[in-house]
């Protein structure tokens, strides 16, 4: 039987929880995840967690922070004026922002702390600084994906 590795496109069913057993994530009711895995277009502790499973297979995998979303980053921290907010806002703990960077390019911020004059965003993932657990049920390998797709 066929067993996963990089390169492979797989569809996956997960159920991701954090250490206390928190649900953050799963793909119940929905489909599978479908990725290549080895692309980079998950976490590398995902990608490691399927590797070798088969069609079929179950397991659990845990994933230490460095291999999901990194330790939380203190340079991602940032106080930002109010004065810069539209005027119709008022900033609140907890908000999630899109910001842009100046170059066009938009990124997630949550407001952590409000000031007299300002407000604290953190543009970590939500996750980092997280260990991670994930149930993971192998559902289909497609094989590599195509260098040439066919119009």
């Amino acid at each position: 039987m066929q067993e996963v590795k990089s390169g492979d496109t797989v569809r996956v069913h997960y159920h991701g929880k954090l250490n206390d057993g928190t649900t953050f994530d799963s793909s119940e009711g929905r489909d599978p995840l479908e990725f290549e895995v080895g692309s980079g277009s998950v976490i590398a502790g995902f990608d490691n967690g399927v590797t070798g499973m088969k069609v079929g297979d179950k397991k659990t995998i845990n994933i230490p922070v460095d291999e999901a979303y990194g330790q939380v980053q203190d340079d991602l921290l940032m106080e930002f004026p109010l004065d810069r907010f539209p005027a119709e806002m008022k900033p609140e703990v907890g908000m999630e922002l899109n910001m842009s960077n100046g170059a066009g390019q938009n990124f997630p911020v949550v407001i952590t702390e409000v000031l007299d004059n300002s407000v604290v965003l953190d543009a970590n993932h939500p996750l980092a600084g997280e260990d991670l657990t994930f149930d993971l049920e192998l559902v289909e390998i497609k094989g590599k994906s195509p260098l040439i797709i066919m119009p």
